[in-house]
């Protein structure tokens, strides 16, 4: 697998690891190295409780309960946000992204203040594949140069999309640009 993804590399404008705790991402550490190495921006959807095999990373993309699991539960703002801190600045990452449920998500970033945007479902009737959504949507936000706040932005968008559709569902390239547009944002 390793090798494949080194040869894989050179035609990558970002990579997205999906870790599902099956064993695939074993090396995943030498993976984000590799890419980290080569300028290639690197989301990383984490499973279990050994966040450090993510270190290097550039985002991290926790949902809440995988979040608490790590760094304990947050009874606040404050501590999500200092833990969340924390957790970045010993990984060596450029941000972690805290997906919320139907608080929405928070991003933090090194040197930057936190951003936390609203969940955009008008209606949520299954939130299956709502993560991946956000790791796919946010890594082709980077993939195409957009800045870590944007990126975050349109995939918040595009998770909102998934989770007002019954079952695993996609988000579709025109129905992401109509919801941007409503939402004010570019397409």
């Amino acid at each position: 697998i390793e090798q494949a993804f080194e040869a894989a590399l050179p035609g990558a404008w970002a990579v997205v690891l999906s870790d599902y705790g099956k064993g695939t991402l074993a090396q995943v550490g030498s993976m984000i190295r590799v890419a980290r190495e080569r300028g290639v921006p690197v989301v990383v959807d984490p499973k279990g409780t050994d966040f450090g095999r993510y270190c290097g990373a550039t985002v991290i993309t926790p949902n809440m309960s995988e979040f608490e699991t790590v760094v304990g539960h947050c009874a606040d703002e404050a501590t999500l946000r200092a833990r969340g801190e924390s957790l970045r600045a010993a990984l060596d990452l450029e941000a972690v992204l805290i997906t919320r449920s139907e608080r929405g998500m928070t991003l933090l970033q090194k040197d930057r203040a936190p951003l936390d945007l609203p969940t955009r479902a008008r209606d949520v009737f299954d939130v299956t594949g709502a993560g991946d959504t956000v790791v796919a949507v946010l890594g082709a936000g980077l993939a195409c140069g957009l800045p870590l706040a944007e990126a975050t932005a349109v995939a918040n968008v595009a998770a909102g999309i998934v989770v007002g559709k019954l079952g695993t569902a996609t988000v579709s390239p025109e129905e992401l640009a109509t919801a941007l547009r409503d939402a004010g944002q570019t397409a």
